[in-house]
């Protein structure tokens, strides 16, 4: 709207500046033509007679050809800024004043209620949409929920703490509501939702993990703690890069697992091709997707290199899964065990502890000085990483809360120490590739974590098995594909996606290539990206 009272004004002054140099050409005219002097007061007074056709005054007729032709002039003047002014200022003036009042009100039914907005909810927005799963933005900031409406998404503007707001988003015919706003914020509305409707489904997003009990008590039915889990997973995956243990497997049963491989320069595995890496035919280990260079390819094919930094997604047992481990490590490079941690929020903080409960020695980096923190400054200062020890580290966490600190680090970090591995925290999935093209090894998301743990609670018949990875891992129905093979349904090339496994009954069945046939009743356990996830969760439904 400021853009439009800038419009108008610069229009009035245009407007002004015509009627005073009109003014000024008339006093003049009459004086040389017409052999009167007129004072320039009448002079604007004839003008604006003459611009809104209101009347010529009491100076008609006007004996000259050159004034004849000047009055002509104004009175065409006057009408083509009508016609201008009316499509360009005044039309468009109240259609934006019409469109850009935000909905106040929606008629869903059986929806997810999120209050608020934020790119963490990116993530649940996308996994409800490929689940067909109706919802609804409650943001106080009207020019947001005008975004999310311009995008074509269903949002009301309103202050989510109030039971009217609440009302006005239908909660009486919710399923569930989601409350992401922030501690203090999110309690109240956990109140206000109870005191208009008991029995619905409550799930709060908890920053600080002292506040949970509270949310709780005030009748939240679900407490998530992403920013606890994130950082914990963070920290996995820094072990993983100092010990040659197979750590963080997602096991199906006691046939199968699941995991991820950072493949080491100077491994063995570095620099071949799939075929020639003998993972399948030698080790018995499926390959079901991997990164390069940040992007994820699903079920690669044999002719696919392996180069350094590049991130494996397999199945199989754990012993040989054990053995491609040790065939993803560098024999030629020292291993130094520490850990550099750059942030101490909470990130930060569960990523420290989960390093020290693991025996691996870290030094802490922030901006603040306080217990815990062993240096203090910007993780970004060359000389300050020198002092962290940085090039006598084995890795660098970056847990800090801001994307563009953490890309400009992570560029940093790699121009100083070519050779530490760099771990980082996103907050918007959309900042991933940057990352990983700024050098990154490794990058997981907050929205990533917050938008699976909530999808798993609310999605019946989906469960999210990995909210803590860079991959996703689903159990789900698949009743669109029952009775046909997956070779039939064309699953991997359709949606990018591998079936890993089926659960019938009480068996776990891993033998699932393409002339598997699925059963009504099966649930199937499916890998890939969050992305070709959605793509199969919307393909089998």
């Amino acid at each position: 709207m400021n853009t439009w009272w800038r419009r108008i004004a610069l229009s009035l002054v245009a407007v002004l500046a015509i009627v005073l140099v009109y003014a000024g050409i008339y006093q003049w005219g009459m004086a040389t033509f017409e052999g009167e002097q007129q004072s320039y007061v009448h002079a604007i007074q004839v003008v604006i007679e003459s611009l809104t056709t209101a009347g010529y005054g009491g100076d008609a007729p006007w004996e000259s050809r050159e004034m004849n032709v000047f009055i002509v002039t104004m009175n065409l003047s006057g009408v083509l800024l009508v016609f201008l002014a009316l499509p360009l200022i005044v039309v468009p003036l109240f259609r934006q004043a019409l469109e850009d009042r935000p909905p106040e009100t929606t008629d869903l039914s059986d929806h997810i209620i999120i209050c608020s907005h934020t790119p963490r909810v990116d993530v649940l927005r996308k996994e409800l949409e490929a689940a067909e799963v109706p919802y609804v933005f409650v943001d106080d900031d009207p020019e947001t929920v005008i975004d999310l409406v311009d995008d074509g998404l269903e949002a009301i503007v309103g202050d989510p703490e109030l039971e009217e707001t609440l009302r006005a988003a239908n909660v009486e015919d919710a399923r569930a509501l989601v409350a992401d706003v922030d501690d203090e914020t999110n309690a109240a509305v956990i109140l206000s939702t109870k005191q208009l409707r008991d029995d619905i489904e409550i799930l709060s997003v908890v920053e600080d993990a002292d506040v949970a009990s509270y949310h709780r008590y005030a009748g939240a039915d679900v407490v998530v703690r992403p920013r606890q889990v994130l950082g914990r997973s963070l920290a996995k995956k820094a072990a993983m890069s100092i010990t040659a243990e197979l750590e963080e497997t997602i096991e199906l049963g006691t046939e199968l697992m699941i995991t991820e491989l950072l493949i080491e320069e100077d491994s063995d595995l570095a620099g071949n091709t799939i075929a020639e890496s003998g993972i399948r035919d030698r080790i018995g280990v499926t390959v079901i997707g991997a990164w390069f260079n940040g992007e994820f390819v699903p079920a690669p094919g044999p002719e696919m290199r392996i180069d350094e930094n590049t991130i494996l997604l397999v199945a199989g047992r754990h012993d040989n899964l054990t053995e491609l481990k040790a065939r993803t490590v560098s024999p030629l490079a020292e291993r130094p065990d520490r850990v550099v941690v750059g942030g101490y929020g909470v990130v930060g903080r569960n990523a420290r502890d989960t390093l020290v409960n693991s025996d691996i020695s870290c030094t802490v980096v922030d901006t603040t000085e306080g217990p815990g923190v062993d240096v203090v400054g910007s993780i970004t200062d060359e000389k300050l990483l020198e002092t962290a020890g940085v090039e006598d580290s084995r890795a660098v966490l970056l847990a800090l809360d801001d994307d563009t600190t953490t890309i400009f680090a992570t560029l940093v970090l790699k121009q100083l120490s070519p050779d530490v591995e760099v771990i980082a925290r996103a907050n918007e999935t959309e900042n991933i590739g940057k990352l990983y093209q700024a050098g990154a090894e490794y990058v997981l998301a907050l929205s990533t974590v917050t938008g699976r743990m909530i999808s798993s609670v609310l999605l019946e018949d989906e469960e999210v098995l990995t909210p803590e990875t860079q991959f996703e891992i689903v159990r789900t129905t698949a009743p669109d594909i029952a009775g046909r093979t997956l070779g039939e349904a064309d699953v991997r090339s359709r949606t990018g996606c591998t079936v890993v496994a089926v659960e019938r009954g009480e068996q776990l069945l891993t033998d699932v290539g393409p002339e598997f046939a699925v059963q009504e009743d099966d649930t199937l356990i499916v890998a890939g990206s969050d992305e070709t996830v959605n793509q199969f969760i919307a393909f089998v439904r």
